[in-house]
């Protein structure tokens, strides 16, 4: 049985650093502010949700575990509700996204309601 907890966890915490790579690869080579959010946002969620559910799975002690649960928990709440905070507060700045090109090589330009 320990050595599936084992496998498991090291799945897990290898899942979640692979996902923390990508998001941090998201963030260099994405164009805007908002691309750039999205994919730090959605891929720093589950990855945490991945290196901690590994973590549970290593863990001997209730208390660490119940520990870990309450942080994956916070994390799954407060997470998605900053990423929204941070691209309201950009959209209220008036930070416009950049938009794809049309034909003849023309910026569209957004239009404010």
């Amino acid at each position: 049985m320990d050595i599936f907890l084992a496998a498991g966890s090291s799945l897990f915490l290898l899942i979640g650093s692979f996902l923390c790579l990508s998001g941090g690869l998201g963030l260099l080579r994405f164009p805007d502010f908002y691309t750039r959010m999205h994919a730090v946002g959605v891929t720093e969620t589950l990855a945490t949700a991945m290196i901690l559910i590994g973590l549970m799975l290593q863990s001997p002690d209730a208390l660490v575990l119940l520990k870990l649960m309450v942080i994956l928990i916070m994390t799954l709440f407060i997470s998605p509700t900053a990423s929204h905070a941070l691209a309201h507060a950009a959209l209220q700045n008036n930070l416009v996204p950049k938009l794809n090109k049309q034909n003849d090589n023309e910026e569209v330009t957004p239009s404010n309601p």
